[in-house]
């Protein structure tokens, strides 16, 4: 398993992207997911494209690696009619900087009266149309689980039964399986297999998503994640995604920073 320490951008979440990369740097973290809120402030300065190579640049002359970022996290992806072409300048952007796998949400209608099928065969019909604009542009969607019909892995690999290896993964969120489904880490990642190509790491202690860093308040079974991705051969960012560990003062989130990386070492073993 080849799964190198990242923590998602927003963790300075205050800063500019490139500053929120700088300090990440600064405090031994080499690698970090893109968040929506940075891909967001990137998208403002212009072209996405020609923004992408710049960003791009910044991170190879740091030598710092952002193989993964989240894409619009609010982005209503059945029900908003505009979706899909509001999705497109964010994946011009991710492709150009050089991201692999692009974390998305898929709709789980949550207020609608359908079926799961019906809620698995709107969204299908969306990613069918991103499948075709992503192919052999180098960059693959990750399908995040979330809750609802999308907590479970069996509906997630039936998305991955109808999409192209190449451009569709899966994004494990450890917190969010904490709270949803079955709960069973090992079971979810052994089922996604070779699919599974994001991680979110967070800890919650199963009452709501708290997005904790491992070991304090928590409940996730750690060790069960690491030894299931191990079995499947992981080789994506080992990324943390823990916005209730980012209220604090500058020195206090370096020092959080120390012990995430500490942490993952320990975890590593």
């Amino acid at each position: 398993m080849n799964a190198p320490l990242s923590v998602w951008t927003t963790y300075y979440y205050d800063l500019t992207p490139e500053d929120a990369v700088l300090e990440l740097k600064k405090n031994g973290i080499l690698a970090a997911e893109l968040s929506d809120e940075h891909g967001a402030v990137l998208l403002k300065r212009g072209d996405p494209k020609t923004v992408g190579a710049t960003f791009c640049r910044f991170l190879e002359n740091e030598g710092f690696t952002m193989t993964q970022g989240h894409l619009w996290l609010s982005i209503k992806l059945c029900s908003n009619p505009d979706a899909y072409e509001q999705l497109l300048p964010w994946l011009d952007l991710y492709a150009a900087i050089g991201i692999k796998n692009a974390v998305l949400h898929a709709e789980r209608f949550l207020n609608e009266e359908i079926t799961d099928e019906e809620r698995f065969a709107r969204n299908l019909a969306v990613l069918k149309r991103l499948e075709t604009y992503v192919k052999g542009k180098g960059i693959r969607i990750c399908l995040e689980n979330l809750s609802g019909f999308l907590a479970n892995v069996e509906w997630l690999m039936r998305f991955m039964a109808e999409l192209d290896p190449d451009c569709f993964g899966i994004c494990l969120d450890t917190g969010h399986l904490h709270l949803c489904g079955d709960g069973d880490q090992r079971r979810f990642i052994l089922a996604a297999g070779d699919r599974l190509h994001a991680l979110h790491i967070a800890d919650n202690d199963g009452s709501r998503d708290q997005h904790l860093i491992p070991y304090g308040l928590g409940r996730v079974d750690l060790a069960a994640v690491i030894g299931a991705l191990r079995e499947v051969n992981y080789e994506g960012l080992f990324n943390y995604e823990i916005p209730g560990e980012r209220h604090a003062p500058m020195p206090i989130l370096a020092y959080k920073l120390e012990y995430i990386r500490k942490c993952y070492t320990y975890l590593m073993q």
